[in-house]
């Protein structure tokens, strides 16, 4: 029987596959389709399916519906006030053009937390076209360390959607992954993005390109780096407050303080004071009406609906493993071969991000298929989020044709297809492999 499930797990991956890469379908009717498919094959009767289908979405949306449209606002206002190109000038200044790729992974690293990767890309290319006219140098010196940066706290550090949404499957405080996701994006940042990013352009000198070219209005006034950090900076540092209170690191003996960082440290309220300074302070105070907020605030909530339904049905699926055993046989399979957890969560992610392109499907099913094996197992709150990181880590490499990413790059940097593989590909794929090895030690000295 253990046989048949874990047969049934490798057709159902394999089916998702094929809807999504040959018919074309859209991957949260994918998720769907295939998570109704497995619970019928696996004996679910139509009345179990259908609970079964409610209580994936609900539980796993109750969570991650909120994270992304909270996230997605504050994202909105940072964009719109030029907070982006503020905190990498800022950089740019301290730092000195001589070490602008350091400049340049730091300012990917922070601004991808509230804003979209792709989103940041576009709003920093301008940066990026500055630095190459000003120093005459390859734009992949710049650029790469700058999507090393975006990319790693895409996919390693909440309330980006992906860490969100396998934090919550996995069952771990984000406050853990957002620790995790730091002390594995360090030296993931450093040899993805500043090493390879030096290394490759001296092999591929690449100019900015003529059509994209973008002359900055450099009188428009940007916001004041100290508000841009405070507010980018006090969702994290509350939610790891709360997670170091809840751990007893820290005693407080105070009840009513205790229960204030409590309150304030969980990621709904964090979200709620971050997007309340950044209303104010990066709106009202810089001159936009409340209707131009209202506006671009809820023109960024149309841009998540994809993200919050295509996480909800990774959670059926989930839960479609759940209450099928599939789950338990597949972990029964890998306590009998010695496979430890930790490499199957990663090569589980990876093999999906490289037959279907997202990057937030492979993580959401890849976290699909680890969930039910925790439960044979007994892990550390850091184990459980290095899981998180693995994952993330597995879901980002080998970014090619089929990933919407590697269009994008190639695009605004004036690459050909063969210099983004060269590039692009190649730094992504050191990013997750150097993002395991991180995420590997600290799941076992954790």
């Amino acid at each position: 029987m253990n046989v048949i499930l874990a047969i049934e797990i490798l057709a159902a991956i394999g089916l998702l596959v094929f809807l999504i890469l040959k018919v074309k379908l859209q991957p949260f009717l994918a998720l769907l389709i295939v998570s109704i498919v497995t619970g019928l094959l696996a004996g679910l009767d139509a009345s179990e399916l259908i609970t079964t289908i409610q209580k994936g979405m609900g539980g796993t949306l109750g969570f991650v519906a909120t994270i992304v449209g909270l996230g997605a606002i504050l994202g909105a206002i940072l964009e719109a006030s030029g907070s982006a190109t503020a905190l990498a000038n800022y950089l740019l200044h301290k730092f000195s053009i001589r070490n602008a790729p350091l400049a340049m992974v730091i300012t990917g690293f922070f601004i991808a937390i509230p804003v979209f990767f792709d989103v940041a890309f576009i709003i920093l290319v301008p940066v990026l076209y500055a630095l190459q006219k000003k120093t005459g140098k390859s734009l992949l010196l710049f650029g790469i360390p700058l999507l090393a940066g975006l990319a790693i706290t895409h996919a390693f550090i909440p309330p980006t959607p992906g860490p969100v949404a396998v934090a919550d499957i996995i069952g771990v405080h984000l406050g853990w992954v957002i620790i995790s996701g730091f002390i594995a994006g360090i030296p993931t940042a450093l040899i993805s993005g500043l090493w390879f990013g030096k290394h490759i352009a001296k092999r591929i000198n690449v100019t900015v390109p003529k059509e994209l070219d973008i002359n900055e209005n450099e009188n428009i006034q940007l916001p004041k780096i100290s508000s841009v950090v405070f507010i980018i900076g006090l969702p994290i540092f509350l939610i790891v407050l709360k997670t170091i209170t809840d751990s007893g690191i820290v005693h407080i003996s105070n009840s009513f303080i205790k229960e204030t960082i409590l309150l304030v440290g969980h990621p709904f309220i964090a979200l709620i004071l971050a997007n309340l300074f950044a209303w104010y302070i990066l709106g009202i105070q810089r001159g936009f009406s409340k209707q131009e907020l209202v506006s671009l605030t809820t023109k960024s909530l149309s841009t998540t609906g994809i993200i919050i339904l295509l996480t909800g049905a990774g959670g059926v699926f989930k839960q479609v493993l759940l209450d099928t055993e599939i789950g338990k046989a597949v972990a029964e399979a890998m306590v009998s071969l010695g496979f430890p957890i930790i490499v199957f969560a990663f090569l589980a992610a990876a093999a999906i991000r490289v037959l279907q392109g997202s990057s937030t499907v492979a993580m959401i099913t890849a976290a699909g298929l680890v969930s039910p094996l925790l439960e044979t197992l007994s892990l550390s709150n850091m184990q459980l989020a290095a899981l998180v990181t693995t994952i993330a880590s597995g879901a980002s490499i080998f970014s090619h044709v089929n990933d919407s990413g590697f269009w994008l790059v190639s695009q605004y940097l004036g690459l050909s297809e063969k210099q983004t593989f060269q590039s692009w590909t190649v730094m992504i794929t050191i990013l997750g492999c150097i993002g395991f090895i991180a995420s590997s030690i600290l799941f076992i000295l954790f």
